[in-house]
């Protein structure tokens, strides 16, 4: 048996892995600020909660981690418009790393933490763990700085270290992530809920759509694993977001209302396709779960919450105003029925904008 802390731990990816690791019989301490996360992604278990942030938990609870074998480091702001919405955010991620890694520095434990696909945008797919990579935006900025600090730690003290990449993860338990869930999530919450899913441009913007379960494998394996390194944690494969939706409604039988509108987003990210050949050689990771396998379990999922009185936060939508000359009822740029085409209304506070899932 080893111990454990998860950052980020009653999150959606922490919850998942806090609750493989305890069948796997690990003593696990979650750390979690509850931005978004959720008391009831853990429900059920029986394992210590402390609510607050990384480095708060490192300053206030020594007996607590020094004497763990591992730490999953979760724990940052998942969601590139947390960090526009409040720069702040940058400083609280860097602090959470520090943090870390004096803690993995003082009890002799590795780190493995998230990092996200997002750096590798305007990088040709595949896209491979050693391109040129730099921070586009405040949310890819603090995780770059944690793979360079991890490389520092390890070069001055011998701390072991795994950044994995994640690309588009999505599965059971995001609920607490509400209008910030994966787009695969969204769309079947739409699906389910009778409302519309909002697609930015065309929809031919590819994602690399990964399963939790893959993810939470990936996180162990390079937790055992005597390397140390960046990973990406993919599949290889990328669809575009006609495709996804296709798909969806091919193995639910649902029927979902798409509207395709403006990209208010700058920087946005076209592709994101996982390179493999990494994270297969040196940790052991080969993602299992094929989207048409993953909705099916989020379609089951969901549909026992919802037929449970749970109701998703589906996200909002911006203002729109008809489009001259454009047919509302016009079949969408992949061919599907049922969408339309709207433009934003000018003028609204960039807080009322939605959100973007392009880098998810």
């Amino acid at each position: 048996m080893s111990k454990y802390v998860v950052t980020g731990g009653s999150g959606f990816i922490g919850s998942n892995l806090v609750r493989d690791l305890l069948s796997e019989g690990d003593e696990v301490v979650v750390v979690d600020s509850m931005h978004t996360g959720s008391k009831s992604n853990l429900e059920g278990l029986d394992v210590p909660v402390f609510q607050m942030r990384a480095d708060e938990f490192y300053e206030k609870e020594k007996p607590e981690w020094a004497d763990v074998d591992g730490i999953f480091h979760l724990g940052k702001p998942s969601a590139s418009p947390i960090y526009r919405a409040d720069r702040g955010k940058v400083v609280e991620a860097v602090a959470g790393s520090v943090a870390v890694f004096e803690m993995a520095r003082e009890a002799g434990a590795k780190v493995v933490a998230a990092s996200t696909s997002s750096v590798y945008n305007g990088v040709p797919p595949p896209q491979a763990e050693d391109a040129a990579v730099a921070p586009t935006d405040f949310y890819t900025e603090p995780r770059l700085f944690e793979e360079r600090l991890a490389a520092v730690y390890h070069s001055y003290y011998g701390v072991r270290w795994a950044e994995m990449r994640f690309f588009s993860v999505y599965g059971p338990r995001e609920e607490g992530k509400k209008n910030l869930a994966n787009l695969v999530t969204q769309a079947l919450w739409c699906a389910l809920s009778g409302k519309t899913f909002e697609i930015y441009g065309d929809g031919k913007q590819r994602r690399d759509f990964v399963y939790v379960g893959d993810v939470v494998r990936a996180l162990e394996l390079a937790m055992s694993s005597g390397s140390n390194g960046v990973y990406n944690v993919g599949t290889g494969t990328s669809r575009s977001l006609n495709e996804m939706v296709d798909l969806l409604e091919k193995v639910t039988g649902l029927e979902l209302s798409v509207r395709y509108v403006p990209n208010p987003v700058k920087n946005y990210v076209a592709v994101t396709q996982a390179s493999t050949e990494k994270a297969k050689k040196e940790i052991g990771f080969e993602a299992q779960v094929a989207l048409e396998e993953g909705i099916r379990r989020i379609y089951d999922y969901y549909s026992k919450l919802m037929e449970a009185g749970w109701r998703p936060e589906v996200r909002w939508s911006i203002a729109f105003e008809p489009v001259s000359g454009v047919d509302p009822l016009a079949r969408g740029p992949s061919g599907r029925g049922r969408a339309t085409y709207g433009k934003a209304v000018t003028g609204l506070p960039s807080r009322q904008l939605p959100v973007s899932w392009s880098l998810c």
